[in-house]
Protein backbone atom coordinates (compact mmCIF):
# COMPACT_ATOMS: atom_id res chain seq x y z
CA UNK A 1 0.00 0.00 0.00
CA UNK A 2 1.24 3.51 -0.81
CA UNK A 3 2.81 5.11 2.24
CA UNK A 4 1.04 8.44 1.83
CA UNK A 5 -2.70 8.61 2.45
CA UNK A 6 -4.99 11.59 1.87
CA UNK A 7 -7.14 11.95 5.00
CA UNK A 8 -9.40 14.70 3.66
CA UNK A 9 -12.58 12.61 3.79
CA UNK A 10 -11.82 11.12 7.18
CA UNK A 11 -11.00 14.57 8.55
CA UNK A 12 -14.33 15.96 7.29
CA UNK A 13 -16.67 13.26 8.49
CA UNK A 14 -19.29 14.64 10.88
CA UNK A 15 -18.68 14.07 14.59
CA UNK A 16 -19.66 10.57 15.70
CA UNK A 17 -22.37 12.06 17.87
CA UNK A 18 -24.09 13.26 14.67
CA UNK A 19 -23.92 9.94 12.83
CA UNK A 20 -27.05 7.87 12.39
CA UNK A 21 -27.33 4.59 14.24
CA UNK A 22 -25.99 1.81 12.01
CA UNK A 23 -27.54 -1.63 12.22
CA UNK A 24 -26.13 -4.86 10.80
CA UNK A 25 -28.88 -7.25 11.78
CA UNK A 26 -28.50 -9.72 8.89
CA UNK A 27 -25.64 -12.25 8.72
CA UNK A 28 -24.73 -11.08 5.21
CA UNK A 29 -24.03 -7.60 6.60
CA UNK A 30 -21.10 -8.83 8.71
CA UNK A 31 -18.24 -7.47 6.62
CA UNK A 32 -14.54 -8.00 7.35
CA UNK A 33 -12.55 -5.07 8.70
CA UNK A 34 -10.47 -4.97 5.50
CA UNK A 35 -12.70 -4.64 2.48
CA UNK A 36 -12.34 -3.18 -1.01
CA UNK A 37 -15.75 -3.44 -2.66
CA UNK A 38 -14.16 -3.37 -6.13
CA UNK A 39 -12.45 -6.69 -5.36
CA UNK A 40 -15.72 -8.22 -4.18
CA UNK A 41 -17.60 -7.12 -7.30
CA UNK A 42 -14.89 -8.21 -9.75
CA UNK A 43 -12.42 -10.83 -8.45
CA UNK A 44 -14.95 -12.59 -6.24
CA UNK A 45 -17.49 -12.74 -9.07
CA UNK A 46 -14.86 -13.97 -11.54
CA UNK A 47 -13.86 -16.66 -9.07
CA UNK A 48 -17.45 -17.96 -9.16
CA UNK A 49 -18.22 -17.58 -12.86
CA UNK A 50 -14.94 -17.17 -14.74
CA UNK A 51 -13.49 -14.17 -16.63
CA UNK A 52 -15.26 -14.81 -19.94
CA UNK A 53 -18.77 -14.17 -18.62
CA UNK A 54 -20.62 -11.27 -20.29
CA UNK A 55 -20.54 -8.18 -18.08
CA UNK A 56 -21.04 -4.80 -19.80
CA UNK A 57 -22.98 -4.35 -23.03
CA UNK A 58 -23.33 -1.13 -25.01
CA UNK A 59 -24.40 -0.34 -28.59
CA UNK A 60 -20.70 -0.19 -29.55
CA UNK A 61 -19.06 -3.02 -27.62
CA UNK A 62 -19.36 -5.87 -25.14
CA UNK A 63 -16.94 -6.48 -22.28
CA UNK A 64 -16.56 -9.67 -20.28
CA UNK A 65 -15.82 -9.61 -16.57
CA UNK A 66 -12.18 -10.25 -17.47
CA UNK A 67 -12.21 -7.29 -19.86
CA UNK A 68 -13.61 -4.98 -17.20
CA UNK A 69 -11.10 -6.18 -14.61
CA UNK A 70 -8.21 -5.61 -17.03
CA UNK A 71 -9.37 -2.10 -17.98
CA UNK A 72 -10.03 -1.19 -14.33
CA UNK A 73 -6.57 -2.40 -13.33
CA UNK A 74 -4.96 -0.39 -16.12
CA UNK A 75 -6.92 2.71 -15.07
CA UNK A 76 -5.64 2.21 -11.52
CA UNK A 77 -2.06 2.01 -12.83
CA UNK A 78 -2.54 5.25 -14.78
CA UNK A 79 -3.92 6.99 -11.71
CA UNK A 80 -1.09 5.87 -9.45
CA UNK A 81 1.92 5.78 -11.78
CA UNK A 82 1.14 8.67 -14.11
CA UNK A 83 -0.79 11.04 -11.84
CA UNK A 84 0.42 10.20 -8.34
CA UNK A 85 -3.03 9.41 -6.98
CA UNK A 86 -2.86 8.06 -3.43
CA UNK A 87 -5.52 6.44 -1.25
CA UNK A 88 -8.08 9.00 -0.17
CA UNK A 89 -7.62 11.36 -3.14
CA UNK A 90 -10.88 12.30 -4.82
CA UNK A 91 -11.21 11.63 -8.55
CA UNK A 92 -14.06 13.30 -10.41
CA UNK A 93 -15.73 11.25 -13.16
CA UNK A 94 -17.86 12.84 -15.87
CA UNK A 95 -19.52 10.79 -18.59
CA UNK A 96 -22.82 9.32 -19.67
CA UNK A 97 -23.47 5.65 -18.90
CA UNK A 98 -20.85 3.70 -20.86
CA UNK A 99 -18.27 0.97 -20.19
CA UNK A 100 -15.33 3.34 -19.75
CA UNK A 101 -17.16 5.20 -17.00
CA UNK A 102 -17.61 1.90 -15.15
CA UNK A 103 -13.95 0.98 -15.70
CA UNK A 104 -12.91 4.36 -14.28
CA UNK A 105 -15.16 3.93 -11.26
CA UNK A 106 -13.61 0.55 -10.49
CA UNK A 107 -10.11 1.82 -11.22
CA UNK A 108 -10.52 4.67 -8.73
CA UNK A 109 -11.72 2.32 -5.99
CA UNK A 110 -9.02 -0.25 -6.69
CA UNK A 111 -6.44 2.50 -6.24
CA UNK A 112 -7.96 3.28 -2.84
CA UNK A 113 -9.14 6.68 -4.05
CA UNK A 114 -12.65 8.14 -3.74
CA UNK A 115 -14.97 8.23 -6.75
CA UNK A 116 -16.98 11.41 -7.37
CA UNK A 117 -19.24 10.58 -10.32
CA UNK A 118 -21.04 13.54 -11.89
CA UNK A 119 -23.69 13.92 -14.56
CA UNK A 120 -22.49 14.88 -18.01
CA UNK A 121 -25.31 17.48 -18.20
CA UNK A 122 -23.92 19.63 -15.38
CA UNK A 123 -22.67 23.10 -16.27
CA UNK A 124 -19.38 24.70 -15.27
CA UNK A 125 -20.85 26.54 -12.27
CA UNK A 126 -22.34 23.33 -10.91
CA UNK A 127 -19.06 21.49 -11.38
CA UNK A 128 -17.16 24.28 -9.63
CA UNK A 129 -19.51 24.04 -6.67
CA UNK A 130 -18.89 20.30 -6.45
CA UNK A 131 -15.12 20.77 -6.75
CA UNK A 132 -15.13 23.38 -4.00
CA UNK A 133 -16.75 20.89 -1.65
CA UNK A 134 -14.71 17.77 -2.38
CA UNK A 135 -11.43 19.14 -3.86
CA UNK A 136 -10.71 16.49 -6.51
CA UNK A 137 -7.12 15.82 -7.56
CA UNK A 138 -8.02 14.78 -11.10
CA UNK A 139 -10.96 14.47 -13.48
CA UNK A 140 -11.53 11.55 -15.84
CA UNK A 141 -13.99 12.61 -18.55
CA UNK A 142 -15.65 11.39 -21.67
CA UNK A 143 -14.00 13.52 -24.42
CA UNK A 144 -17.41 14.93 -25.37
CA UNK A 145 -17.87 16.37 -21.88
CA UNK A 146 -14.65 18.10 -20.93
CA UNK A 147 -16.01 21.64 -21.20
CA UNK A 148 -16.39 23.40 -17.87
CA UNK A 149 -14.09 21.05 -15.97
CA UNK A 150 -11.59 23.32 -14.27
CA UNK A 151 -9.34 20.54 -12.93
CA UNK A 152 -6.36 18.53 -14.09
CA UNK A 153 -8.14 16.45 -16.72
CA UNK A 154 -7.64 13.21 -18.60
CA UNK A 155 -10.19 12.34 -21.27
CA UNK A 156 -11.14 8.76 -22.03
CA UNK A 157 -9.31 8.73 -25.38
CA UNK A 158 -5.98 9.63 -23.79
CA UNK A 159 -6.77 7.38 -20.85
CA UNK A 160 -7.28 4.40 -23.18
CA UNK A 161 -3.98 5.15 -24.90
CA UNK A 162 -2.16 5.27 -21.56
CA UNK A 163 -3.91 2.10 -20.40
CA UNK A 164 -2.60 0.19 -23.42
CA UNK A 165 0.92 0.35 -22.00
CA UNK A 166 -0.02 -0.60 -18.45
CA UNK A 167 -0.04 -4.07 -16.85
CA UNK A 168 -3.30 -5.99 -16.73
CA UNK A 169 -2.85 -6.81 -13.04
CA UNK A 170 -3.22 -4.42 -10.11
CA UNK A 171 -3.55 -5.46 -6.49
CA UNK A 172 -6.44 -3.46 -5.01
CA UNK A 173 -5.51 -1.27 -2.07
CA UNK A 174 -6.45 -2.99 1.19
CA UNK A 175 -8.98 -0.38 2.23
CA UNK A 176 -10.95 -0.66 5.44
CA UNK A 177 -14.63 -1.49 5.31
CA UNK A 178 -15.28 1.98 6.74
CA UNK A 179 -12.96 3.87 4.40
CA UNK A 180 -14.82 6.28 2.11
CA UNK A 181 -15.31 4.78 -1.35
CA UNK A 182 -17.46 7.44 -2.99
CA UNK A 183 -18.96 10.88 -2.61
CA UNK A 184 -22.47 11.29 -4.00
CA UNK A 185 -23.89 14.77 -4.35
CA UNK A 186 -27.43 15.77 -3.57
CA UNK A 187 -28.94 19.25 -3.72
CA UNK A 188 -30.66 20.57 -0.66
CA UNK A 189 -33.48 23.10 -0.72
CA UNK A 190 -30.89 25.88 -0.65
CA UNK A 191 -29.44 24.57 -3.89
CA UNK A 192 -25.96 24.28 -2.32
CA UNK A 193 -24.68 20.76 -3.08
CA UNK A 194 -24.15 18.32 -0.23
CA UNK A 195 -21.63 15.51 -0.52
CA UNK A 196 -22.79 12.27 1.05
CA UNK A 197 -19.95 9.99 2.10
CA UNK A 198 -20.28 6.24 1.59
CA UNK A 199 -17.93 3.53 2.78
CA UNK A 200 -16.83 0.39 0.94
CA UNK A 201 -19.20 -1.66 3.09
CA UNK A 202 -22.10 0.64 2.11
CA UNK A 203 -21.68 -0.18 -1.58
CA UNK A 204 -22.30 -3.85 -0.79
CA UNK A 205 -24.93 -3.29 1.90
CA UNK A 206 -27.67 -2.13 -0.46
CA UNK A 207 -26.99 -5.17 -2.62
CA UNK A 208 -27.17 -7.44 0.44
CA UNK A 209 -30.48 -5.89 1.51
CA UNK A 210 -32.73 -4.53 -1.25
CA UNK A 211 -31.24 -6.49 -4.15
CA UNK A 212 -30.86 -9.77 -2.30
CA UNK A 213 -34.19 -9.80 -0.45
CA UNK A 214 -36.55 -7.81 -2.71
CA UNK A 215 -35.17 -7.62 -6.25
CA UNK A 216 -33.66 -11.15 -6.16
CA UNK A 217 -31.48 -10.87 -9.29
CA UNK A 218 -30.24 -13.98 -11.08
CA UNK A 219 -26.85 -14.58 -12.75
CA UNK A 220 -28.43 -14.83 -16.20
CA UNK A 221 -30.24 -11.48 -15.93
CA UNK A 222 -29.49 -8.56 -18.22
CA UNK A 223 -30.10 -5.23 -16.50
CA UNK A 224 -30.72 -1.85 -18.07
CA UNK A 225 -32.27 1.48 -17.17
CA UNK A 226 -32.23 5.24 -17.55
CA UNK A 227 -30.78 6.60 -14.27
CA UNK A 228 -27.26 7.99 -14.67
CA UNK A 229 -24.57 6.07 -12.82
CA UNK A 230 -23.82 9.44 -11.22
CA UNK A 231 -27.08 8.89 -9.30
CA UNK A 232 -26.85 6.25 -6.60
CA UNK A 233 -30.08 4.75 -7.99
CA UNK A 234 -28.22 4.13 -11.25
CA UNK A 235 -24.99 3.01 -9.58
CA UNK A 236 -26.82 0.31 -7.67
CA UNK A 237 -29.22 -0.76 -10.38
CA UNK A 238 -26.78 -0.75 -13.30
CA UNK A 239 -23.43 -1.63 -11.72
CA UNK A 240 -23.44 -2.98 -8.18
CA UNK A 241 -26.52 -5.21 -8.19
CA UNK A 242 -25.84 -7.02 -11.49
CA UNK A 243 -22.11 -7.46 -10.92
CA UNK A 244 -22.58 -8.74 -7.37
CA UNK A 245 -24.45 -11.79 -8.72
CA UNK A 246 -22.59 -12.31 -11.99
CA UNK A 247 -25.26 -10.75 -14.21
CA UNK A 248 -24.73 -8.32 -17.10
CA UNK A 249 -25.88 -4.77 -17.74
CA UNK A 250 -26.82 -2.93 -20.92
CA UNK A 251 -25.51 0.64 -20.69
CA UNK A 252 -27.48 3.28 -22.61
CA UNK A 253 -26.08 6.80 -22.80
CA UNK A 254 -29.55 8.17 -23.33
CA UNK A 255 -32.91 6.67 -24.15
CA UNK A 256 -36.38 8.07 -24.61
CA UNK A 257 -39.11 5.76 -23.30
CA UNK A 258 -39.64 4.52 -26.87
CA UNK A 259 -35.92 3.86 -27.35
CA UNK A 260 -35.79 2.18 -23.97
CA UNK A 261 -38.63 -0.18 -24.88
CA UNK A 262 -36.91 -1.07 -28.16
CA UNK A 263 -33.63 -1.72 -26.33
CA UNK A 264 -35.41 -4.00 -23.86
CA UNK A 265 -36.87 -6.07 -26.70
CA UNK A 266 -33.84 -6.11 -28.99
CA UNK A 267 -31.33 -7.08 -26.28
CA UNK A 268 -33.38 -9.48 -24.18
CA UNK A 269 -33.34 -7.31 -21.07
CA UNK A 270 -34.85 -8.97 -18.00
CA UNK A 271 -34.43 -6.30 -15.27
CA UNK A 272 -35.34 -2.65 -15.82
CA UNK A 273 -34.72 0.40 -13.61
CA UNK A 274 -36.45 3.68 -14.49
CA UNK A 275 -38.88 6.31 -13.20
CA UNK A 276 -42.70 6.17 -13.30
CA UNK A 277 -42.66 8.75 -16.10
CA UNK A 278 -41.02 6.27 -18.46
CA UNK A 279 -43.32 3.39 -17.55
CA UNK A 280 -46.34 5.64 -18.12
CA UNK A 281 -45.02 6.82 -21.48
CA UNK A 282 -44.33 3.30 -22.71
CA UNK A 283 -47.92 2.33 -21.94
CA UNK A 284 -49.36 5.48 -23.49
CA UNK A 285 -47.45 4.89 -26.72
CA UNK A 286 -48.50 1.26 -27.10
CA UNK A 287 -45.06 -0.21 -26.42
CA UNK A 288 -46.07 -2.86 -23.88
CA UNK A 289 -45.38 -5.67 -26.36
CA UNK A 290 -41.68 -4.69 -26.30
CA UNK A 291 -41.52 -5.50 -22.58
CA UNK A 292 -42.59 -9.14 -22.60
CA UNK A 293 -39.08 -10.41 -21.78
CA UNK A 294 -38.86 -8.44 -18.54
CA UNK A 295 -38.78 -10.34 -15.27
CA UNK A 296 -38.31 -7.39 -12.89
CA UNK A 297 -39.20 -3.69 -13.21
CA UNK A 298 -38.10 -1.25 -10.52
CA UNK A 299 -39.67 2.19 -10.17
CA UNK A 300 -38.10 4.91 -8.04
CA UNK A 301 -37.24 8.59 -8.11
CA UNK A 302 -40.82 9.74 -7.54
CA UNK A 303 -44.02 8.31 -6.13
CA UNK A 304 -45.63 5.50 -8.16
CA UNK A 305 -49.38 5.99 -8.38
CA UNK A 306 -51.82 3.16 -7.77
CA UNK A 307 -53.42 3.76 -11.19
CA UNK A 308 -50.11 3.48 -13.06
CA UNK A 309 -49.18 0.32 -11.15
CA UNK A 310 -52.53 -1.26 -12.01
CA UNK A 311 -52.45 -0.17 -15.67
CA UNK A 312 -48.94 -1.56 -16.09
CA UNK A 313 -49.90 -4.85 -14.47
CA UNK A 314 -53.11 -5.17 -16.49
CA UNK A 315 -51.24 -4.49 -19.73
CA UNK A 316 -48.01 -6.43 -19.20
CA UNK A 317 -48.65 -8.84 -16.33
CA UNK A 318 -45.57 -7.37 -14.60
CA UNK A 319 -45.77 -6.20 -10.99
CA UNK A 320 -43.79 -2.96 -10.74
CA UNK A 321 -41.47 -2.92 -7.73
CA UNK A 322 -41.89 0.49 -6.14
CA UNK A 323 -39.22 1.79 -3.79
CA UNK A 324 -37.97 4.82 -1.96
CA UNK A 325 -34.29 5.46 -1.51
CA UNK A 326 -32.10 8.46 -0.85
CA UNK A 327 -28.62 9.54 -1.82
CA UNK A 328 -27.93 9.78 1.91
CA UNK A 329 -28.67 6.05 2.33
CA UNK A 330 -27.29 5.13 -1.11
CA UNK A 331 -30.28 3.16 -2.42
CA UNK A 332 -33.74 1.74 -1.68
CA UNK A 333 -34.76 1.03 1.91
CA UNK A 334 -38.55 0.63 1.59
CA UNK A 335 -40.03 -1.55 -1.17
CA UNK A 336 -42.13 -4.61 -1.94
CA UNK A 337 -42.18 -7.24 -4.66
CA UNK A 338 -44.44 -9.94 -6.00
CA UNK A 339 -47.36 -10.89 -3.72
CA UNK A 340 -46.14 -8.49 -1.01
CA UNK A 341 -47.05 -5.49 -3.17
CA UNK A 342 -50.01 -3.34 -2.22
CA UNK A 343 -50.64 -0.99 -5.15
CA UNK A 344 -50.30 2.63 -4.08
CA UNK A 345 -48.00 1.78 -1.18
CA UNK A 346 -44.23 2.15 -1.41
CA UNK A 347 -43.92 -1.11 0.52
CA UNK A 348 -42.38 -2.17 3.80
CA UNK A 349 -38.95 -1.66 5.31
CA UNK A 350 -36.41 -3.71 3.35
CA UNK A 351 -34.86 -6.51 5.44
CA UNK A 352 -31.90 -4.98 7.26
CA UNK A 353 -33.65 -1.60 7.67
CA UNK A 354 -36.10 -0.21 10.20
CA UNK A 355 -38.49 2.59 9.27
CA UNK A 356 -40.83 4.70 11.38
CA UNK A 357 -43.14 7.69 11.05
CA UNK A 358 -42.30 10.39 13.58
CA UNK A 359 -43.81 13.67 14.70
CA UNK A 360 -41.91 16.98 14.87
CA UNK A 361 -40.53 15.99 18.28
CA UNK A 362 -39.15 12.67 17.07
CA UNK A 363 -41.89 10.53 18.62
CA UNK A 364 -43.68 7.77 16.68
CA UNK A 365 -47.14 8.73 15.50
CA UNK A 366 -50.02 6.24 15.53
CA UNK A 367 -50.48 4.08 12.45
CA UNK A 368 -52.68 5.88 9.96
CA UNK A 369 -51.36 9.32 10.93
CA UNK A 370 -48.97 11.30 8.70
CA UNK A 371 -45.51 12.21 9.90
CA UNK A 372 -41.85 12.37 8.95
CA UNK A 373 -40.28 9.23 7.51
CA UNK A 374 -37.29 8.05 9.55
CA UNK A 375 -34.94 5.17 8.73
CA UNK A 376 -32.11 3.16 10.32
CA UNK A 377 -30.04 0.40 8.80
CA UNK A 378 -26.59 -0.56 7.51
CA UNK A 379 -26.26 2.69 5.50
CA UNK A 380 -26.93 6.27 6.51
CA UNK A 381 -26.15 9.92 6.14
CA UNK A 382 -22.67 11.34 6.64
CA UNK A 383 -22.36 14.71 4.92
CA UNK A 384 -18.89 16.00 4.19
CA UNK A 385 -18.29 19.05 6.39
CA UNK A 386 -21.89 20.26 6.24
CA UNK A 387 -23.97 21.61 9.16
CA UNK A 388 -27.09 20.18 7.50
CA UNK A 389 -26.00 16.82 8.95
CA UNK A 390 -27.83 17.84 12.12
CA UNK A 391 -31.04 18.34 10.14
CA UNK A 392 -30.92 14.99 8.39
CA UNK A 393 -29.91 12.87 11.40
CA UNK A 394 -31.94 13.14 14.61
CA UNK A 395 -31.57 10.79 17.56
CA UNK A 396 -29.90 8.19 15.38
CA UNK A 397 -32.62 8.29 12.69
CA UNK A 398 -32.16 9.40 9.08
CA UNK A 399 -34.99 11.90 8.47
CA UNK A 400 -35.60 11.68 4.74
CA UNK A 401 -37.70 14.81 4.21
CA UNK A 402 -40.75 12.80 3.12
CA UNK A 403 -44.17 12.71 4.74
CA UNK A 404 -45.59 9.20 5.03
CA UNK A 405 -48.37 7.22 6.67
CA UNK A 406 -47.72 3.70 7.96
CA UNK A 407 -50.61 1.26 8.18
CA UNK A 408 -51.05 -1.41 10.83
CA UNK A 409 -49.44 -4.03 8.57
CA UNK A 410 -46.22 -2.03 8.28
CA UNK A 411 -46.79 -0.69 4.77
CA UNK A 412 -45.72 2.88 4.07
CA UNK A 413 -47.88 5.25 2.02
CA UNK A 414 -46.30 8.36 0.50
CA UNK A 415 -48.01 11.70 1.13
CA UNK A 416 -45.64 14.48 -0.02
CA UNK A 417 -42.17 15.94 0.25
CA UNK A 418 -41.63 17.71 3.53
CA UNK A 419 -39.50 20.47 2.02
CA UNK A 420 -39.21 22.45 -1.18
CA UNK A 421 -37.47 19.76 -3.21
CA UNK A 422 -39.17 19.15 -6.55
CA UNK A 423 -39.11 15.59 -7.89
CA UNK A 424 -39.78 15.63 -11.62
CA UNK A 425 -39.36 12.59 -13.88
CA UNK A 426 -37.12 11.00 -11.26
CA UNK A 427 -34.82 14.03 -10.90
CA UNK A 428 -34.40 15.90 -7.62
CA UNK A 429 -34.49 19.62 -8.37
CA UNK A 430 -33.98 22.29 -5.72
CA UNK A 431 -36.37 25.19 -6.30
CA UNK A 432 -33.95 27.80 -4.89
CA UNK A 433 -31.28 26.70 -7.38
CA UNK A 434 -33.66 27.41 -10.28
CA UNK A 435 -34.59 30.73 -8.67
CA UNK A 436 -30.93 31.70 -8.51
CA UNK A 437 -30.49 30.92 -12.20
CA UNK A 438 -33.55 32.98 -13.16
CA UNK A 439 -32.39 35.92 -11.07
CA UNK A 440 -29.26 36.08 -13.22
CA UNK A 441 -31.43 37.35 -16.10
CA UNK A 442 -31.48 41.13 -16.36
CA UNK A 443 -35.27 41.26 -16.80
CA UNK A 444 -36.13 39.25 -13.66
CA UNK A 445 -36.76 41.33 -10.54
CA UNK A 446 -37.75 38.42 -8.29
CA UNK A 447 -39.09 34.91 -8.58
CA UNK A 448 -40.31 31.87 -6.72
CA UNK A 449 -40.07 28.27 -7.96
CA UNK A 450 -42.26 25.40 -6.77
CA UNK A 451 -43.32 21.98 -7.96
CA UNK A 452 -46.86 21.57 -9.25
CA UNK A 453 -48.54 18.14 -9.51
CA UNK A 454 -48.38 16.62 -12.97
CA UNK A 455 -49.69 13.28 -14.14
CA UNK A 456 -46.82 12.64 -16.54
CA UNK A 457 -43.79 13.88 -14.59
CA UNK A 458 -44.92 13.71 -10.99
CA UNK A 459 -44.18 17.41 -10.58
CA UNK A 460 -43.56 20.28 -12.97
CA UNK A 461 -40.93 22.88 -12.17
CA UNK A 462 -43.06 26.04 -12.11
CA UNK A 463 -41.60 29.54 -11.88
CA UNK A 464 -43.53 32.61 -10.75
CA UNK A 465 -41.65 35.62 -12.04
CA UNK A 466 -41.86 39.35 -11.34
CA UNK A 467 -40.30 41.24 -14.25
CA UNK A 468 -38.53 44.57 -13.95
CA UNK A 469 -40.61 47.64 -14.80
CA UNK A 470 -41.39 48.09 -18.46
CA UNK A 471 -40.78 44.46 -19.50
CA UNK A 472 -43.70 42.50 -20.91
CA UNK A 473 -44.36 38.93 -19.89
CA UNK A 474 -45.43 36.98 -22.99
CA UNK A 475 -44.71 33.66 -24.67
CA UNK A 476 -41.48 34.94 -26.16
CA UNK A 477 -40.27 36.03 -22.73
CA UNK A 478 -41.18 32.62 -21.32
CA UNK A 479 -39.00 30.85 -23.88
CA UNK A 480 -36.21 33.37 -23.40
CA UNK A 481 -36.15 32.71 -19.66
CA UNK A 482 -36.32 28.95 -20.14
CA UNK A 483 -33.40 29.00 -22.58
CA UNK A 484 -31.45 31.25 -20.22
CA UNK A 485 -31.85 28.79 -17.34
CA UNK A 486 -30.77 25.88 -19.53
CA UNK A 487 -27.47 27.67 -20.11
CA UNK A 488 -26.90 28.32 -16.41
CA UNK A 489 -27.77 24.95 -14.85
CA UNK A 490 -28.47 21.42 -16.08
CA UNK A 491 -31.23 21.57 -18.71
CA UNK A 492 -33.51 19.11 -16.92
CA UNK A 493 -33.93 21.68 -14.12
CA UNK A 494 -35.44 24.42 -16.26
CA UNK A 495 -38.96 25.68 -15.42
CA UNK A 496 -41.41 24.01 -17.76
CA UNK A 497 -44.08 26.49 -16.67
CA UNK A 498 -43.40 30.23 -16.27
CA UNK A 499 -46.10 32.55 -14.95
CA UNK A 500 -45.80 36.27 -14.43
CA UNK A 501 -46.96 38.10 -11.29
CA UNK A 502 -46.95 41.72 -10.21
CA UNK A 503 -45.53 40.68 -6.83
CA UNK A 504 -44.69 37.50 -4.94
CA UNK A 505 -46.72 36.60 -1.84
CA UNK A 506 -44.55 37.15 1.22
CA UNK A 507 -44.75 36.88 4.98
CA UNK A 508 -44.49 39.94 7.21
CA UNK A 509 -40.77 39.18 7.53
CA UNK A 510 -40.31 39.10 3.76
CA UNK A 511 -40.12 35.35 3.15
CA UNK A 512 -41.73 34.05 -0.03
CA UNK A 513 -44.86 32.05 0.77
CA UNK A 514 -44.36 29.06 -1.49
CA UNK A 515 -47.52 27.41 -0.28
CA UNK A 516 -49.46 30.33 -1.76
CA UNK A 517 -47.62 29.93 -5.05
CA UNK A 518 -48.72 26.29 -5.08
CA UNK A 519 -52.28 27.40 -4.42
CA UNK A 520 -52.11 29.69 -7.45
CA UNK A 521 -51.48 26.61 -9.54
Amino acid sequence: MTAHVDTFCADHLPPRSEWPEFRFALPELSYPDTLNCARVLLEDTIERFGPDRRCLVSPELTWSYGDLLRHANQVAHVLVADYGIVPGNRVLLRAPNNPWLVACWFGVLRAGAVAVTTMSLLRSGELRAIAEVCRPSLALCDPRFTDGVDLPLLDFDELAARCADKPAEFEPVATAADDVALLAFTSGTTGKPKATMHFHRDVLANSDTFARHVLKPEPDDLFTGTPPIAFTFGLGGLVVFPLHVGAATLLLERATPAELAEAVRDNGVSVLFTAPTAYRSMLANGLADRLTGLRRCVSAGEALSRSLWQDFFDTTGIRLIDGIGATELLHIFIAAADDDIRPGSTGRAVPGYEAAVLDANGRPVPDGMPGRLAVKGPTGCRYLADPRQRDYVRDGWNITGDTYVRDRDGYFWYQARSDDMIISSGYNIAGPEVEEALLGHADVAECGVVGMPDEERGSLVTAYVVLRAGVTGDDRKVKELQDFVKQRIAPYKYPRVVRFLDALPRTSTGKVQRFRLRQLG
